[in-house]
């Protein structure tokens, strides 16, 4: 017999994809919102931030820092992969128009970078 679907059995509807017209606006939203953060900076993209403009831009709350702080011990990770994290975690908070970078999204940038290390590493 051929094995059952996880999605059959809970009976659950799939998400409706966003479509790549909602994609688009989201993004340039995003990086207008860099540009628009950044512009006395000289830089115009979260990935080009500096230590200093990471530290000024990307402060995250009690919980995001409990979350980086767990990250950095389990995984081992560098104060250069620390900063990455944070770029990541701002990025994607500009993609949920989130002026505040919230432990979701530190949670999901810790998540690709241990994608990325197991990968690729």
């Amino acid at each position: 017999m051929p094995a059952v679907k996880f999605k059959e059995l809970s009976g659950a509807a799939p998400p409706e994809a966003e479509g790549s017209a909602e994609i688009r606006a989201r993004v340039l939203r995003a990086r207008e919102r860099q540009r628009e953060r950044l512009s006395g900076d000289r830089v115009f993209s979260n990935s080009q931030m500096t230590p200093r403009l990471i530290r000024k831009h990307c402060r995250v709350d009690a919980e995001g820092e409990r979350m980086l702080e767990a990250a950095m011990s389990r995984l081992g990770l560098s104060a250069r992969a620390y900063d990455r994290i944070l770029k990541v975690s701002r990025t994607i908070a500009d993609l949920e128009d989130s002026v505040q970078i919230r432990p979701r999204h530190v949670g999901e940038a810790v998540g690709y970078r241990s994608l990325d290390r197991t990968y690729w590493a």
